[in-house]
């Protein structure tokens, strides 16, 4: 999650001469304006651009995940690309806060693009990689679903919270409440190591940590524990970790 929902609430460079209440309320007029089909263009600030990128690098992942299911599985380079796609997507993240900042443009359109590009980005396309890698069992996506519905309910209770959160002296929340749903990247980068190694579905050494009650109902690979227990923290609620 980047920095700039707190930018939407007030925190942007003081040397900036506009005004972000200013700023939101010509996004909201235009936006509410009926001058053209391609009117909402307009509306759109640097940053909006930016966080769609991210957006556009978490769908890219996910359909590589895609195009490996349906090729052959010693054909590696899609899921590589499915991987690769994500880490771009932390950069665009990244990126449009600091945009934001720059330019002293907020809008709370921009905060609620950036959740969803995140939920994408960093929810679904983890969720559908690891789909891909091997955790296809009905117990297996029932976590990972799981997992993604976790990212969902942290990032609307951010968008719902971030203005009651204790703030620094320049405006931003001193911390996240629960673990931001970027750092699932650090599923992203074992999913990594296992694709290396070969401990995936199809792999020399098959899904790392084999399977539990192989052929039956209650059929799971018991690494899908590490998606519960990512998305058990992303929703805590006493777990905060400072912000950068």
């Amino acid at each position: 999650m980047s920095l700039r929902s707190s930018a939407a609430n007030g925190a942007v460079n003081k040397k900036s001469t506009s005004s972000p209440q200013a700023s939101q309320e010509k996004q909201a007029k235009l936006l509410a304006s009926d001058t053209g089909h391609f009117s909402m263009i307009r509306a759109l600030h640097l940053a909006d651009l930016i966080t769609e990128l991210n957006g556009f690098c978490g769908f890219m992942s996910i359909l590589s995940s895609m195009r490996y299911c349906l090729g052959p599985p010693n054909n590696h380079s899609n899921i590589w690309a499915a991987l690769a796609f994500m880490p771009f997507g932390l950069f665009f993240d990244f990126m449009d806060g600091k945009v934001a900042r720059w330019r002293g443009k907020s809008s709370l359109m921009g905060q609620e693009l950036d959740s969803l590009a995140d939920l994408i980005s960093f929810g679904v396309a983890p969720a559908a990689a690891a789909f891909a890698l091997g955790l296809r069992t009905p117990l297996d996506t029932l976590f990972l679903s799981f997992f993604v519905l976790c990212g969902l309910t942290r990032l609307a209770r951010f968008n719902v919270t971030v203005s009651a959160l204790p703030k620094d002296a320049t405006g931003k929340s001193k911390y996240f409440e629960g673990t931001p749903i970027p750092t699932s990247l650090g599923i992203v980068s074992a999913m990594a190591v296992c694709l290396w190694n070969g401990m995936v579905e199809g792999g020399g050494r098959g899904v790392v940590g084999g399977v539990w009650g192989e052929g039956g109902v209650l059929e799971v690979h018991p690494v899908v524990g590490v998606f519960v227990g990512w998305g058990c923290a992303m929703v805590s609620k006493s777990i905060h970790i400072p912000k950068p």
